[in-house]
Parts: structure tokens; C-alpha cells; sequence
């Protein structure tokens, strides 16, 4: 009786045992698993997105670019803020430049009466040495961000006070 105590106990620690290492190993593969999965998706969601806005060699008027400027050149950022309403006067500009609209909504008007709605995530071509203003028509302020290809010692923008405002 006492032996077939000890064979029965060590059977049920045998098949225990293996039980045991049996699920250990079937829920470590299944942990390794979910890891692999949550890296993949944490690859997958920090992965970096490139999307083109505009390629253009014409400002938003359909009217060709100029010729790049001789010389060295010096890039130009600015970050505009238009407040609800505002209007902005007569200018021209004497070099490209090209931004993005991050907040609102922008018209730029050509003297000619043309007029260009530029909306929240768009990117735009100015136009070059053609007179024009810009007016925030809308009920939030604009955010734009423009880039202007200059030289040393070129103005951005020419400002036409003489020309009224209507």
C-alpha cells in the first residue's frame, strides 16, 4: 500500500510538473507574442509620414515663377498672425516665397481683382512683383507660415500705402 502511495505521488508530481512547465512555456510564447505586437504597433505609430503639399512652378495665380536670383541666397521664415478681419495693405514681393496655412481662412486678392481662398492646411505660391493684399474674412485668427527664397538685403515685401484699402 505505501508503495503504491509513493508511485501515485509521484506520478501526480511528474504530470503536475509537466503541467506546470507546460503552461509556463505556452504563457511565456503568448507574452512574447503580445510584446512583439505592442513594439510592432509602437514602430507603427512613431513611424514618420511624408506627404507633398504643393509642387508647383507657378504662384497660385497661374502665373510662372521668375528665375532663381544670382548669388547667395538667405531663406527666410515667418510666421504670420491675422486677426479675425484684419485686412492687409497693398504689397508686393520681390522674391518667391511659399508657406502653409496651419488656422483659418486667408483670401489674397491681385489688384486685377483676382482672388485666392486659402483654407486651414493648405499650402500656397505668392505671387512675384504683382500687387496684392491679403484679408482675414473669417471668425478666427490666421496662422500662416511662409518662406521666402530672398538675397541679403532684399526686402520681403514692398508695402503700397498709396493704393487704398476699399
Amino acid at each position: 500500500m505505501k508503495q503504491r502511495f509513493i508511485w501515485v505521488l509521484a506520478a501526480t508530481l511528474i504530470c503536475g510538473t509537466t503541467a506546470f512547465i507546460t503552461a509556463c512555456k505556452k504563457a511565456t510564447v503568448q507574452e512574447a507574442n503580445v510584446q512583439e505586437t505592442t513594439v510592432q504597433e509602437e514602430t507603427t505609430a512613431q513611424a514618420v509620414k511624408s506627404e507633398e503639399l504643393i509642387r508647383t512652378s507657378q504662384s497660385w495665380d497661374g502665373v510662372e515663377l521668375p528665375d532663381y536670383l544670382q548669388g547667395r541666397p538667405e531663406l527666410v521664415a515667418v510666421k504670420y498672425e491675422f486677426p479675425a478681419g484684419q485686412k492687409l495693405g497693398w504689397h508686393h514681393h520681390p522674391v518667391m516665397n511659399y508657406g502653409i496655412l496651419v488656422q483659418g481662412e486667408l483670401t489674397i486678392i491681385g489688384q486685377d481683382g483676382k482672388e485666392k481662398t486659402v483654407h486651414e492646411g493648405e499650402a500656397i505660391v505668392e505671387m512675384v512683383n504683382t500687387i496684392h493684399h491679403g484679408e482675414n474674412r473669417g471668425t478666427k485668427p490666421v496662422i500662416l507660415y511662409m518662406f521666402y527664397l530672398s538675397q541679403d538685403g532684399l526686402p520681403l515685401a514692398v508695402q503700397h500705402p498709396e493704393i487704398p484699402l476699399d
